[in-house]
């Protein structure tokens, strides 16, 4: 028996000395970009990889980069956090709605097939979204949504000005969106399931309808796995890729004025310059591109950490 729970505990262990090991790659790899950008790396929104064609320039403590280099992530930090949120604030409600509509109201012959239905949207592989967010949803961003979007909400400034193009961050968010909702609704499902069934009668004995159940008594008490649903959508949205890269409009130096601006995320600018960066005979381009991923795994560490203190707090007051 000892051998046995010794090989789950070093098996167990392996997650987390994998994510150690990618931070400190992380940070080694990336520490000369670290020592060059300083602190203005995150709160500039200047990203240029300067004059690739002139010598190098070296400076005073060793480090040689190309002249007129400039490497700073604002921009692309803000765009991550906002295609993320609106994500999360368009995909909740709707992941809420489904998994109940899923549990309590569709015929039980029914709930089996429909649920993988939406389970089968989290297999869709995240390229095949994003063409569907350039042929179809940015032309109808462009030409319907964000007209009838200006007409209703467009004394808000933040919704204000048209779209030029279709893609951007409310087209991006669309598409996380959808890209997160089988993550929240297959999670509530299963959440649903294990809620006693005396705990919805006895509600319907003290004479409370359906939808008071359903908002006193059944969504409280799946507080827990709706937070951990949440945390693997944000997950899901700050790490996406491909499907942010194609429809966001790739913004460079230039932070977002409304909802139909072009916006690009950590994730989807290292994609789209590591090609240019390679190009950089100093290799400091790179290595910024990998302090950029060092900055993404920080939001994801600290995001998780959030998570679990919540449920800390939520497990001690129902204690």
């Amino acid at each position: 028996m000892r051998p046995f729970r010794t090989s789950l505990q070093a098996v167990s262990a392996l997650i987390p000395l994998a994510l150690l090991a990618l931070f400190a790659f992380l940070i080694l790899y990336s520490w000369p970009a670290i020592r060059f950008n300083g602190l203005h790396f995150l709160f500039s929104q200047n990203w240029s990889l300067g004059n690739l064609y002139a010598n190098p320039t070296t400076r005073a403590d060793g480090l040689v980069v190309p002249i007129g280099a400039h490497y700073g992530i604002w921009v692309f930090i803000v765009g991550t956090l906002a295609s993320s949120a609106l994500a999360l604030l368009l995909a909740l409600p709707v992941g809420i709605g489904v998994a109940l509509y899923l549990s309590e109201y569709v015929p039980h012959r029914l709930r089996l097939p429909l649920a993988q239905v939406v389970e089968l949207l989290a297999m869709v592989p995240s390229v095949v979204y994003g063409l569907w967010g350039v042929e179809i949803l940015a032309p109808m961003m462009y030409k319907v949504l964000a007209p009838a979007l200006g007409k209703l909400l467009g004394l808000i400034p933040f919704f204000a000005g048209p779209a030029t193009s279709g893609f951007g961050l409310l087209t991006a968010g669309l598409v996380l969106a959808l890209m997160v909702l089988p993550v929240i609704t297959s999670t509530l499902i299963e959440a649903f399931k294990r809620v006693p069934r005396e705990l919805r009668e006895s509600s319907f004995a003290l004479g409370s309808t359906r939808a008071e159940m359903l908002r006193k008594t059944l969504l409280p008490a799946v507080r827990l796995p709706l937070i951990g649903a949440v945390i693997l959508a944000l997950g899901r949205a700050l790490g996406e890729t491909m499907a942010v890269l194609m429809v966001s409009g790739g913004a460079l130096n230039y932070l977002p004025h409304s909802i139909y601006s072009p916006i690009s995320t950590m994730a989807a600018f290292i994609a789209s310059q590591l090609d240019s960066a390679l190009q950089d005979p100093t290799g400091m381009a790179v290595r910024s591109l990998a302090e950029i991923a060092v900055v993404l795994l920080v939001i994801s560490v600290i995001v998780n950490v959030i998570a679990r203190l919540l449920t800390r707090n939520i497990a001690a007051n129902r204690a």
